[in-house]
C-alpha cells in the first residue's frame, strides 16, 4: 500500500512517498508531486524507515514509575488537574509544547490549557528557535506572516544567507539554490556567518563577521542604500511608516562602510561589495535562521534585515523578499494555533481588540486568561519558585535544549507534578516524569503540518501504533473529558479538529489578517483525507492559497502600512574574558536532528560525525597544546562540555563551535546548552544560545577504547564515553585520563567474567578481548594508547552471525577482516562511501565531484556531502608549479 505523507524533521516540510508491506514501512522516497521537494529527500529523510520499531519506545502509561493502563492514567490526571485548578487556580498549571506536534495536537493542547484550565502559561520549544522572527514580523508587518515562498530562493539574482547553514540544516532548499545557481551563472550568493560552513561552498562572497554584529552590518546597508540613492521612495511613501527614525538609528551605529568593517572585523572592500550588490539587484532574497534569532537582540537583527527590504520595496515580490526559515517541522503550525505564551489562537494576541471575547465565545471557554503567560525560560524559573505546581511537557526534551539545563533540571525536581508525553522511553526529561504518557511516533500519527513557506501538508498515519501509544490530541481530549469538559473535546478524529481550527482562523474580523483557512472550514473527512499541499491564506477569494504576501503594499497593521524599526545594536551578553577567552557558538550537524531521539536510532546517521566535538581553528589548537582529534573540555562558570577537537580553518581564531544534539543518553558531558546562560531577547523571549564564552582545556586521555556489544551497568566516574548505535549492535567510544594498570581485571569487572580470547601488550598500551555466548559473539573490547582504530563495520556484522568459525574468531581481536578493505570515515551517508574509497577513486583519475558521483554515487542523492567531496578533490590536485 502506498501513501503520501510529510517528513517530520526540519521546517522545509518535504513530501514523502511511503510504501507499507505487512504493517512495515519500506524504504521511503521523496514525493515528486510535493511543491517543497519535488521528489528529493536529504539523508535524514531517506533514513526515516530506519528510525522505527518498538525498541526504545514508551509503550504504556506510567505513574510514579509504575506501568498502568490508560483508564487509570486519565482518571488520575483528571483528578489531579481538577484539584490544582480548584485549590490554586489554573495559573498553577503550565504546558510546554513542541514544533514537532501536529497542528491538530497543538490546537487541542492550546484550547484545553488556555480556554478550560485557564492558564496562560503555555509555551513551546519553538520559543528557542523562531520566536525572534515571529516578533520581527509582527513589529514590521503587523502579523507573523512570511511574505515569500521557496521559489524566491531560485528566482533571486542575489541570495543572502544570514545566520543560516541550509547545506546541512535545510538540505533540500540548498539543493534548489544550487541548481538555480548552476542554471543562472550570473546569480550571486552572499553568506554572512562567522564560520565558513558547507553553505559557503557556492558563495560568491563570504562575510565572516565578528559574532553578534549582524545588526551593525545591516544598519550599514540601510545607510548605504540611502546615501547611494537606492531607496524606493515611492514605495516607502505609499506603504511604510517611520523610515526617518530607522535611518537615523542606522547612522548612529553604522555611518560608513569603514565603521561597519571595523566593528564587524571585516574588510572594507567586502562590506562595500555586499552593499553594492544589494543596491544594484532588485531581485534580492535574504534568508535567515537561528544564527540571527538565537540572540538577546534577535528580533532587532531580523528587523534590521526587514528594514532594508522595506526600503527597497522588496517584499513579497518574485525573487525579492525577506525570508525567515523555521527549524522544526511544525513550528509554523504552532504559531498558527497560538502555541506561544503571548498568543491566544489563530494569530490573535491578548491585546488584539475583541479577540479574547470572540475566542471565548467560539470555544465556549469558561476560563480564558486576560494576560500573556510565561515564556519558556521564565516558565521554568516560575516552576523553580513554586508558582507552577504542574507542568505537562509534550514531544520535547527541555533538559537538553534549554540554556543552563541544570537549572531547568532543578526546576523540574521542584515541581510537584511533572507530566511528559513522548514516543521514546528514555530521555533526559522523561527521567524526571511523575506521569509518562506514550504518544504516537511520526509514522503512526495523522494530521497536518505547516512548513516555512506557509504550506500546509498532510501527515498520514502509516503503521499501527506501538504498544498502547495514542495521538497527543486523543490524550489531551481524554483528560479534558475526565475534568468534565466533555462537549468541547468530543472529537471524532483529526479532521474534526482541523475544521474547528480552520473556522477559528476567521474569528479576528481584521480585514487584512493573512492567516485565514476559511475555505477549508467545511472540509469533509474525505476532503481532509485527500488534502494536497496548500499555502495560506486559503479563502473564497484565494481557494488555492497564495504564494506571496504584501506585494501589493497592503499590510495587516491598523493603518495598512508596514513599519520601519529603529535598530540600536546590542552586543552579546557574555563575551570573552580573561578566564573564558574563546567565543562559543552552537548549531546543528548534517545527519542529526535535535536531541537524537529519532535520528540516533539510525546507525548510518551516526557514521559521519559520531561523537560530540569542538570545532577549533588550528592556531587555537596549537596555542592550547592540543592536536586534531584530542578530547578537550570547554568550561565556564556555568557548565562544562567534553568533546573531540576538530581542526577547521573555517573557524575564526578565538572562536569555537559545538553541536547541539548530544545528551545524557549518548555521552557523558556533551550538552552544548550547559555552556549558555539564561539570557533572553526582551521582546521575543528567545534565549541567546549562539553566544557564550569558555576556556578550552585538555582532557589528557591516557588511553582510548572501543567496546562493542554489552555495556557495564555503570561507567566509572571520570570516564569519557559516547554511545554509537551500529547496524547490529552498539559501540561505546571510551577514554580515560587516568592509567589503568590492570586491563584484564578491568575487562572482567566491566563485562562480568573471563574473556574467551584475549591479547595483551602492556608495554605498548594495547589490550583486546572477546566474549562469546556459545558460538555467538557477545562483546569485544579494543584498547589503544591513541584514538586510532580500524573501521568496525566488520566486527559489527558478526553480532548477528552464528556460528562463527575458528578463522573468524581469530580475526576478531584484530578488529577487521583482512579480506575487506577499510572504507575509512564515512563521507557520503546516503551511499555509505568512505574517505579511503574516495581517495582511491581520486588516485585513479577522478578529478571532480561529478566524476566521483559517477564512480561511487557519492554526492548524487541529498548533496549534503558535496562540500566535503569538493575539499577532497582540491586536496588531491597537484600544487601549482609557480612557473610563468
Amino acid at each position: 500500500m502506498g501513501c503520501k505523507t510529510t517528513c517530520p524533521y526540519c521546517g522545509v516540510g518535504c513530501g514523502v512517498d511511503a510504501t507499507i508491506k505487512e504493517d512495515t514501512l519500506e524504504p521511503v522516497q521523496g514525493d515528486p508531486d510535493h511543491p517543497a521537494n519535488a521528489g528529493r529527500l536529504c539523508v535524514k529523510g531517506s533514513a526515516l524507515h530506519e528510525t522505527l520499531g518498538s525498541q526504545g519506545r514508551l509503550t504504556r502509561p506510567r505513574i510514579q514509575g509504575r506501568d498502568t493502563d490508560w483508564d487509570e492514567a486519565i482518571q488520575y490526571l483528571g483528578a489531579e488537574l481538577t484539584r490544582l485548578q480548584q485549590e490554586q487556580g489554573g495559573q498553577s498549571i503550565a504546558f510546554y509544547l513542541s514544533g514537532q506536534l501536529l497542528t491538530e495536537d497543538y490546537y487541542v493542547a492550546n484550547k484545553f490549557a488556555k480556554g478550560f484550565i485557564g492558564t496562560p502559561h503555555v509555551d513551546t520549544n519553538s520559543r528557542l528557535c523562531m520566536s525572534s522572527a515571529v516578533a520581527a514580523h509582527k513589529r514590521a508587518f503587523g502579523e507573523d506572516a512570511v511574505p515569500g515562498c521557496y521559489e524566491d530562493l531560485e528566482l533571486a539574482d542575489l541570495l543572502v544567507l544570514a545566520g543560516a547553514n541550509p547545506a546541512w540544516n535545510h538540505p533540500i532548499l540548498y539543493q534548489r539554490m544550487q541548481r538555480a545557481g548552476d542554471n543562472r551563472p550570473e546569480r550571486r550568493m552572499v553568506v554572512i556567518d562567522p564560520r565558513r560552513t558547507a553553505s559557503c561552498e557556492q558563495a560568491d562572497l563570504h562575510l565572516p563577521l565578528r559574532p553578534g554584529t549582524d545588526a551593525i552590518l545591516w544598519n550599514g546597508l540601510l545607510v548605504w542604500l540611502a546615501d547611494s540613492g537606492a531607496l524606493d521612495q515611492a514605495w516607502i511613501g505609499a506603504h511604510c511608516n517611520s523610515p526617518d527614525a530607522a535611518l537615523q538609528a542606522a547612522r548612529d551605529s553604522s555611518p560608513t562602510p569603514e565603521a561597519v568593517a571595523d566593528q564587524c572585523d571585516l574588510t572594507v572592500a567586502d562590506v562595500r561589495t555586499f552593499y553594492e550588490w544589494f543596491a544594484a539587484t532588485p531581485r534580492t532574497t535574504s534568508f535567515w535562521s537561528q544564527g540571527l534569532n538565537q540572540s538577546r537582540s534577535g528580533t532587532d537583527k531580523a528587523n534590521a534585515i526587514i528594514n532594508c527590504h522595506l526600503a527597497t520595496g522588496r517584499i513579497g515580490q518574485p525573487g525579492a523578499t525577506p525570508f525567515s526559515v523555521t527549524g522544526q517541522p511544525n513550528a509554523m503550525g504552532g504559531r498558527e494555533v497560538g502555541g506561544l505564551a503571548n498568543q491566544l489562537a489563530a494569530h490573535m494576541d491578548y491585546d488584539t481588540p475583541g479577540a479574547r471575547e470572540a475566542l471565548a465565545h467560539f470555544w465556549q471557554a469558561p476560563s480564558l486568561p486576560t494576560d500573556p503567560g510565561h515564556k519558556a525560560v521564565a516558565l521554568f524559573e516560575a516552576m523553580e519558585r513554586g508558582e507552577i505546581q504542574c507542568v505537562w511537557i509534550m514531544a520535547t526534551n527541555p533538559l537538553v535544549s534549554l540554556p543552563d539545563p541544570e537549572r531547568a533540571r532543578h526546576a523540574l525536581t521542584q515541581c510537584p507534578l511533572v507530566i511528559v508525553s513522548d514516543c521514546v522511553a528514555d530521555t533526559d526529561t522523561l527521567a524526571l516524569a511523575d506521569v509518562a504518557l506514550p504518544a504516537m511516533g511520526w509514522a503512526e500519527k495523522d494530521g497536518t503540518v505547516t512548513n516555512s513557506e506557509r504550506c500546509i501538508s498532510r501527515q498520514r498515519g502509516l503503521i499501527p501504533a506501538v504498544g498502547e501509544a495514542r495521538p497527543d490530541w486523543w490524550i489531551i481530549s481524554a483528560v479534558a473529558r475526565a475534568m468534565g469538559f466533555n462537549a468541547a473535546f468530543d472529537y471524532a478524529g483529526p479532521a474534526a479538529i482541523f475544521r474547528e481550527h480552520a473556522l477559528a482562523s476567521t474569528l479576528s474580523g481584521a480585514p487584512r489578517q493573512q492567516f485565514n483557512l476559511g475555505a477549508l472550514a467545511a472540509f469533509s473527512d474525505r476532503d481532509y483525507n485527500a488534502m494536497t499541499p496548500v499555502q495560506w491564506p486559503v479563502t473564497p477569494e484565494h481557494p488555492r492559497g497564495r504564494e506571496r504576501l504584501f506585494g501589493d503594499g497592503a499590510f495587516p497593521t491598523p493603518d495598512g502600512r508596514a513599519r520601519f524599526t529603529p535598530i540600536h545594536p546590542t552586543a552579546p551578553a557574555r563575551g570573552p574574558t580573561v578566564t573564558t577567552p574563546l567565543w562559543v557558538t552552537s548549531g546543528r550537524i548534517r545527519d542529526q536532528w535535535h536531541t537524537m531521539t529519532r535520528t540516533g536510532r539510525a546507525a548510518r546517521l551516526l557514521q559521519h560525525l559520531c561523537e560530540p566535538f569542538i570545532e577549533v581553528h588550528p592556531d587555537d589548537l596549537a596555542a592550547h597544546d592540543l592536536a586534531d582529534g584530542d578530547l578537550a573540555w570547554l568550561s565556564n562558570g556555568q557548565g562544562r562540555y567534553l568533546g573531540r577537537t576538530r581542526a577547521s580553518d573555517g573557524m575564526r581564531p578565538g572562536e569555537v563551535f559545538v553541536p547541539i544534539h548530544w545528551n545524557h543518553q549518548f555521552t557523558t558531558n556533551g550538552l552544548a546548552s550547559a555552556l549558555f546562560p539564561r539570557v533572553i531577547d526582551p521582546l521575543s523571549g528567545q534565549p541567546e544560545t549562539k553566544h557564550a564564552s569558555a576556556a578550552l582545556l585538555p582532557f589528557n586521555a591516557r588511553w582510548h577504547a572501543r567496546l562493542l556489544g554489552e555495556q557495564p551497568e555503570q561507567w566509572p566516574e571520570g570516564l569519557y564515553w559516547a554511545r554509537v548505535p551500529m547496524e547490529k549492535t552498539t559501540c561505546w567510544h571510551l577514554a580515560g585520563n587516568s592509567p589503568i594498570p590492570d586491563w584484564p581485571g578491568t575487562a572482567r569487572q566491566w563485562l562480568g567474567g573471563e574473556p574467551d580470547s584475549e591479547m595483551r601488550d602492556p608495554r605498548a598500551g594495547r589490550y583486546r578481548a572477546a566474549w562469546y555466548h556459545g558460538d555467538r559473539l557477545r562483546a569485544v573490547l579494543l584498547v589503544e594508547p591513541g584514538n586510532d582504530f580500524p573501521g568496525l563495520d566488520w566486527l559489527d556484522s558478526l553480532f548477528q552471525t552464528q556460528p562463527l568459525d575458528d578463522g573468524t574468531r581469530r580475526r576478531v581481536l584484530a578488529g577487521r577482516d583482512s579480506d575487506q578493505p577499510d572504507p575509512g570515515p564515512i563521507i557520503c551517508s546516503c551511499y555509505q562511501v568512505g574517505e579511503r574509497r574516495i581517495e582511491e577513486a581520486l588516485a585513479q583519475g577522478c578529478d571532480s565531484v561529478s566524476a566521483l558521483g559517477g564512480a561511487l554515487g557519492c554526492g548524487t542523492n541529498c548533496g549534503s556531502c558535496v562540500p566535503e567531496l569538493r575539499q577532497l578533490v582540491e586536496q588531491s590536485l597537484p600544487e601549482p608549479s609557480g612557473d610563468g
